[in-house]
């Protein structure tokens, strides 16, 4: 699906954290390797028996922010998942094209919001490691408003708190359900990253334009702001 922003009439641009800044294999190594792996140690169950454990939880509450509080799951799991996110959080990094993309939003005046259903302790590790808060002019946790953004209430917060106008707004996330959620809001750019996890296969998107390297709106955004 081809990709035309009128980069004039783009006044805020929406960012995901979680495969959209930073590269996704720290969160799929986390939580599908790392957990299950402490759960079979834990409970001295079989690896395949956590797997199938840990998929019904994961299953059962997706899309809502209970999938991405870090306090659910450490009373879920019987784990310190905050713990484990702070001895982990050395692995988080950001993807390449991340701070040439931001620099240059920056320099053409956008206003670059950070807004994340990461639980806000994985969000302050991520930003300790990462360095990320420093390309950005405010970072947005969903749970502060109480919903994810599957969830339209929260949209309406966001818009109430940011004061931000949808047909003046891009939107960048890797997962499609969400970006139906900001398009169902009014949001006027929603675009997909194909590539989240640097070491899966690109995703495939089918309601929404999508690219692999942020690099590739440069050109035309530097000069539309020219």
């Amino acid at each position: 699906m081809h990709i035309d922003i009128a980069w004039q009439d783009v006044d805020t641009v929406l960012l995901d954290m979680d495969g959209t800044l930073l590269d996704l294999a720290f969160d799929n190594h986390f939580w599908q390797k790392l957990v299950p792996q402490t759960v079979s140690e834990r409970r001295n169950i079989p690896l395949d028996e956590a797997h199938q454990l840990i998929s019904r939880e994961y299953q059962a509450v997706q899309h809502t922010l209970n999938w991405y509080c870090l306090d659910y799951w450490s009373e879920r799991l019987g784990l310190d998942i905050c713990a484990m996110t702070t001895a982990a959080g050395a692995n988080a990094v950001l993807r390449e094209d991340t701070v040439p993309f931001l620099d240059a939003l920056k320099a053409c005046g956008k206003r670059r919001i950070l807004l994340t259903n990461a639980h806000p302790h994985n969000l302050a590790v991520k930003l300790e490691h990462t360095g990320l808060a420093q390309h950005l002019d405010l970072l947005l946790s969903t749970h502060t408003f109480g919903y994810p953004k599957e969830d339209q209430r929260l949209w309406q917060g966001v818009a109430e708190h940011t004061g931000l106008e949808p047909a003046r707004t891009l939107f960048i996330d890797d997962s499609e359900p969400i970006l139906d959620s900001a398009a169902k809001f009014g949001i006027r750019y929603c675009l997909g990253v194909t590539n989240p996890d640097s070491g899966q296969e690109d995703k495939i998107y089918h309601r929404h334009p999508a690219l692999n390297d942020y690099r590739h709106l440069l050109q035309k955004l530097m000069f539309k702001e020219s």
